[in-house]
């Protein structure tokens, strides 16, 4: 045995009491945490992003725009906030849940923000602004609020289930 290959014979023969209980479950990349419930967070995303697009389609004729687009994030947030409590960050049981609902629409604002202006950019840059056109519009802002979405659920409201 060359002296290269004899620090992974050591690591193979070490006890596996002696590593992470992730490094055991998983290898490469999905070792860490951020990158298992980025997955997890994508997957959510994608589903509540259908629910929502499918809601603002439906209820744009009737209300319009902006509160379209505010009914069907508020009503997909509260969906998106339980999915990513269960799914994505491991958390069951009711402690907290009312808390973590709450803070959940604190960053459902931030959202709201974010896509409600890219709408409010749009019509004023182009008036005559067809369902497509806001369609690829909150859809394009939306990936930007869902990184702040994922930061703020990681760092702030479940934080205290980072590393699962």
């Amino acid at each position: 045995m060359d002296s290269t290959s004899a620090p992974a014979a050591v690591q193979e023969q070490q006890p596996a009491r002696w590593r992470s209980p992730a490094a055991l479950r998983h290898r490469g990349i999905l070792r860490f945490p951020v990158v298992r419930q980025l997955l997890r967070f994508t997957g959510v995303g994608i589903i509540c992003t259908a629910a929502s697009l499918a809601l603002y389609a439906l209820l744009r004729p009737w209300i319009g725009p902006q509160p379209a687009n505010a009914v069907a994030l508020v009503l997909t947030s509260l969906l998106n906030t339980a999915l990513n409590r269960r799914l994505t960050f491991k958390i069951s049981g009711t402690q907290r849940r009312a808390t973590d609902h709450l803070n959940g629409l604190v960053v459902i604002a931030v959202a709201l923000l974010i896509t409600g202006g890219s709408l409010g950019m749009l019509h004023w840059i182009n008036p005559e602004a067809t369902v497509a056109d806001e369609l690829l519009t909150t859809t394009l802002s939306g990936f930007l609020a869902t990184a702040v979405r994922f930061t703020l659920l990681r760092h702030w409201i479940f934080r205290r289930a980072r590393h699962r």
